[in-house]
């Protein structure tokens, strides 16, 4: 039986004035080290997006910056990592976030997306959008508008056995509510999940 070590994880720092920092992680100890530079540099550019994103054009007006990461899962071949990117540019009426997650296939070698969480040809939209559904009811959330599914390419992360599925601010709750996260069991899609990819071996026991 094969034994997957989680990958090693050194905090990187950005730091452009007292008020604007990003810390950031880079992935070491990894055997494939094509692999290990593909991630690393994936998680540089994004991080750098998401920056961009939110500075803009608009630098001269941003007061404080502070980014920061959550591994999410580390574990069976499987990296699951969240980026959060907080920025408030003066004279706004509140600071903003943005959270980008990055899920990588050890195992693969690869960057892996939603749809790649599942089966081909399986509807994966329609079944979490019902899941979904069900837990906006349950949890009562407030919504500006009314909820008509998820995004084929809907932001998400894997933290051990549930898919978690999120909306940034504004998106599809107002300001006020935060982030709507929605952890959805391995278990409740286990028969259109791939076997062979990230939540069919956190699947198995």
């Amino acid at each position: 039986m094969a034994i997957n070590f989680p990958v090693g994880i050194k905090t990187m720092t950005i730091r452009t004035g007292p008020t604007k920092v990003v810390y950031y992680p880079r992935v070491t100890g990894m055997q494939n080290k094509q692999l290990q530079h593909v991630i690393n540099s994936t998680i540089v550019r994004e991080n750098q997006q998401l920056i961009n994103e939110q500075t803009g054009n608009m630098d001269t007006t941003v007061v404080d910056l502070y980014g920061y990461y959550e591994i999410k899962s580390n574990q069976r071949d499987v990296l699951s990592l969240s980026l959060s990117n907080y920025v408030y540019h003066y004279h706004a009426a509140h600071g903003m976030t943005v959270i980008k997650s990055l899920t990588f296939d050890l195992q693969k070698g690869k960057q892996v997306s939603l749809k790649d969480l599942f089966k081909p040809g399986s509807n994966y939209v329609k079944r979490l959008s019902e899941l979904i559904s069900v837990q906006i009811k349950q949890r009562d959330i407030p919504l500006l508008v009314d909820f008509k599914g998820i995004r084929p390419d809907q932001d998400f992360y894997i933290a051990d056995k549930a898919l978690i599925i999120y909306f940034q601010l504004y998106e599809i709750t107002p300001y006020a509510y935060g982030f709507p996260m929605f952890p959805i069991s391995v278990y409740a899609l286990q028969d259109i999940i791939d076997e062979n990819g990230p939540l069919g071996r956190m699947a198995v026991n």
